[in-house]
């Protein structure tokens, strides 16, 4: 063959993310062990990799460090913790297990997608890593993301409850699913629109996994995926293009100190 591709055609899918006309890549449950069967025997690329790029080693640069914790910038492309594949191990946290061989606990204590870059907060001591997840789950840690989204979202504000759930046949996707998905809470911000674009600022009130991607493309949300996103975007990523989204932005009560802590960094796009 010198092409295969499929296409989504009819009504949409009832979970919102599929449209007539709009080309997907196989999913993981169903698609690839098909189309696996159909190719064996031909001269085939592999499915690429993601994650298993090369990233410079001084990365991710440390933007706040204490006795207690540090908050690092993580770059697009590189995982936070290891991948199941003995190929991805490179990631946040094997990194900082060297720079800081007297850390203990997971040292991470929350996650940003492989695609996002941004801020990443970092407990040193299992004791401060305790304290940091019980400030996420009561949601005492302030978090503020910018995106480019491909298209113009008319209205300036507003917040996106749609529950999500791992897509089973089709991983790591998610989608909505207002029977089993889990609550997730997305407030918005136009900041401005250029050339069919809209730049916002997403403030999560919850941490559910692709939360502000999904809550971008879907129908029921802005209707305006992430620019440069493969998984939930109108078209594939051209060569180089990354996801156009950052977490630029930390603020909390220190959880020894007591200080507030508010740590930015602008985003690169």
């Amino acid at each position: 063959p010198i092409a295969l591709a499929e296409l989504w055609w009819g009504a949409p899918a009832a979970t919102g993310d599929r449209r007539a006309g709009v080309f997907y890549a196989a999913c993981r449950g169903k698609c690839l062990p098909i189309l696996t069967h159909m190719l064996d025997g031909l001269p085939a690329d592999p499915p690429p990799l993601f994650g298993s790029a090369a990233i410079d080693p001084a990365e991710p640069a440390v933007v706040y460090e204490d006795e207690q914790l540090l908050v690092v910038n993580k770059p697009s492309g590189l995982l936070t913790v290891p991948g199941r594949s003995a190929l991805l191990q490179d990631c946040v946290v094997t990194r900082l297990r060297v720079r800081y061989p007297e850390a203990t606990g997971p040292l991470v204590v929350h996650r940003l997608d492989l695609d996002t870059s941004g801020l990443l907060l970092c407990a040193k001591t299992l004791s401060t890593a305790k304290l940091l997840q019980r400030l996420f789950s009561l949601r005492e840690i302030d978090k503020q993301y910018v995106a480019w989204l491909d298209g113009n979202v008319a209205v300036d504000h507003g917040h996106i409850t749609l529950p999500l759930r791992v897509d089973i046949a089709d991983r790591p996707r998610n989608i909505h699913d207002p029977v089993f998905g889990k609550p997730a809470d997305t407030e918005w911000r136009v900041l401005s629109r250029e050339h069919g674009q809209t730049r916002v600022r997403f403030t999560p009130h919850t941490g559910r996994t692709h939360q502000l991607r999904v809550h971008a493309a879907h129908p029921q949300g802005l209707d305006a995926p992430i620019v440069g996103d493969r998984l939930y975007g109108r078209t594939a990523p051209l060569d180089e293009e990354r996801l156009q989204l950052h977490a630029e932005r930390l603020a909390f009560v220190h959880p020894v100190s007591g200080a507030t802590l508010v740590v930015e960094r602008p985003a690169p796009f």
